[in-house]
């Protein structure tokens, strides 16, 4: 039997906490290793008992969970963690500062638990999650902090099918989806995705979204 993916949840709300916990534990392959209130102790638990992921909220006492994101997940750390965001504020700008702050993916907590739970093990095995109304907004509300201010085109360094593959993740679409669309098998999306990421030197395909994004390449 495999060993269990650990996690740590972190939220204010006490229910909504509650809840987050029993889903995740009532699961065989998912472990509730801690829980906390506020990003500074998301933090201290982070460090201590080194979970799978980190299930954050973002807006709490003490520390919020982007700062939080930030000392676990962000540039420069060591070991840095696998931080989900799960929150409430879709439209708030959070959700670009989460992203450049290192988190994994980004949830929203009206998702059903069964995205939750695809969410917690997609992180968990190093990829990369990102709710497509998340990405999509990304380009609206916010579209002047992400897109360059200048007009002239940019120079990327990849082939025309790679920039397409980088698009279609840019606009929220899963591998199978990316497959269907350009009417190619999922391992050769998962090989355009890697070369992808390291030709950009990305970590993973949140950073690919913010970057399309920053790089004015989504219309």
């Amino acid at each position: 039997m495999s060993v269990p993916i650990r996690v740590l949840v972190c939220d204010d709300q006490v229910l909504i906490r509650t809840g987050l916990v029993t889903i995740i534990d009532a699961q065989p392959d998912l472990e509730i290793v801690g829980e906390c209130g506020n990003g500074e102790a998301a933090v201290e638990l982070a460090e201590r008992l080194r979970p799978d992921v980190v299930v954050m909220d973002v807006r709490m006492p003490v520390l919020d969970g982007i700062e939080a994101t930030r000392r676990l997940a962000g540039a420069g750390v060591e070991h840095p963690a696998k931080v989900l965001v799960v929150t409430t504020f879709d439209l708030d700008e959070y959700v670009y500062e989460a992203l450049r702050a290192g988190a994994s993916g980004f949830l929203l907590k009206d998702a059903p638990p069964a995205q939750l739970l695809h969410g917690i093990r997609t992180v968990a095995a190093g990829a990369a999650l990102l709710d497509p109304d998340v990405t999509r907004q990304l380009v609206g509300r916010f579209a002047a902090r992400i897109r360059p201010s200048r007009a002239d085109p940019v120079d990327v360094p990849l082939t025309p099918r790679e920039l397409e593959v980088l698009r279609l993740i840019a606009n929220g679409l899963s591998n199978g989806e990316i497959a269907a669309t350009l009417f190619i098998s999922q391992e050769t999306v998962k090989t355009f995705v890697s070369r992808i990421l390291t030709k950009l030197d990305l970590r993973d395909r949140v950073q690919a979204v913010v970057y399309a994004y920053r790089h004015g390449l989504v219309t």
